[in-house]
């Protein structure tokens, strides 16, 4: 059964030469996609003090570390940033990893990094509002000559995004947990849609309420790849198993039902059912500390059934 693996990796909560181990061991064991996270303190939040890199620099350091693997980020929040700014950064990023870039897109929800890092926290409809408006000036700006946009929430004369990027059209993804609008989002504007930390039976929800949107709109939903993001908490074996079960925390107990858990025999079961709900990859997100010998029986036992 055929399912693109993907490594997600927040960059946060370890150091930077781990994050790049982390990134080079999954481009040579033949993971599909790695990517990062977008936020300015440790996710879910914890005390300020604990380390949280920047995910536009990181995304660029993945870029130039790696050969093989689509280079990602799901999402960038969309309100942090000028549209024209990220689209600068992003092509720069195709240029750095000569045409993997996968660029996700996401409207935020992590209140206390937005007030007290000077931004304005509007209701999840506002929010939605300006990344509708974002994905439009950044789609015109990789493709079109000069982009003049005068909207609700930016004003463009003129802009110019020289170099265009490597890739024809670079895939934009957006991901989200919500069952109605952000589906109808994805119908219009993506190319990839991802739903973090859901069960199989939510994806599939998901994935209906796509087809449906992308029919109400005229658009082929073959046209859009689906992904989920998996907390990663297996074991190599089971004692491996159950410290994982121990470790995963009110994070995990909240989101069991996205959790990638048990020994590696039970994983493949586990995305054989994710498959089935019609994900076409699977990231599994990974938060220190990394348990090595569980990411290389990863490597070794799982990934092998869905190549």
């Amino acid at each position: 059964m055929a399912l693109k693996i993907g490594l997600h990796t927040g960059p946060q909560d370890i150091p930077m030469q781990e994050l790049k181990r982390l990134w080079q061991r999954a481009d040579e064991a033949g993971f599909y996609w790695v990517s990062v996270w977008d936020h300015f303190y440790a996710n879910p939040l914890r005390e300020r003090e604990d380390p949280c890199f920047e995910g536009v620099a990181s995304m660029a350091a993945l870029a130039a570390l790696t050969r093989q693997v689509r280079v990602g980020c799901l999402v960038f929040c969309t309100l942090f940033r000028s549209p024209g700014m990220l689209a600068k950064a992003a092509v720069t990023i195709d240029h750095i990893s000569q045409g993997r870039l996968e660029l996700g897109l996401g409207a935020g929800w992590f209140k206390e990094e937005f007030e007290e890092f000077g931004y304005t926290f509007p209701p999840i409809g506002r929010r939605l509002d300006q990344m509708e408006e974002a994905v439009q000036v950044i789609r015109a700006l990789f493709e079109q000559p000069s982009v003049t946009h005068h909207g609700e929430f930016y004003k463009l004369d003129g802009a110019v995004c020289a170099p265009k990027p490597v890739q024809a059209r670079p895939r934009i993804w957006i991901g989200g947990r919500g069952e109605h609008r952000t589906p109808r989002l994805a119908a219009r504007y993506a190319d990839g849609f991802n739903t973090p930390y859901v069960s199989p039976e939510d994806h599939a929800d998901r994935t209906r309420k796509l087809d449906a949107a992308c029919e109400k709109l005229g658009r082929d939903p073959a046209g859009i790849m689906r992904s989920v993001n998996l907390g990663f908490y297996m074991g190599a074996d089971e004692k491996g198993a159950a410290y994982h079960r121990q470790r995963m925390g009110d994070f995990g107990v909240q989101r069991a039902g996205g959790m990638l858990t048990g020994t590696p025999a039970q994983a493949v079961e586990r995305l054989q059912q994710y498959a089935a709900a019609g994900a076409q990859g699977v990231n599994i997100a990974i938060r220190p500390p990394v348990d090595w010998d569980a990411f290389e029986a990863f490597i070794a036992e799982v990934m092998p059934h869905f190549r």
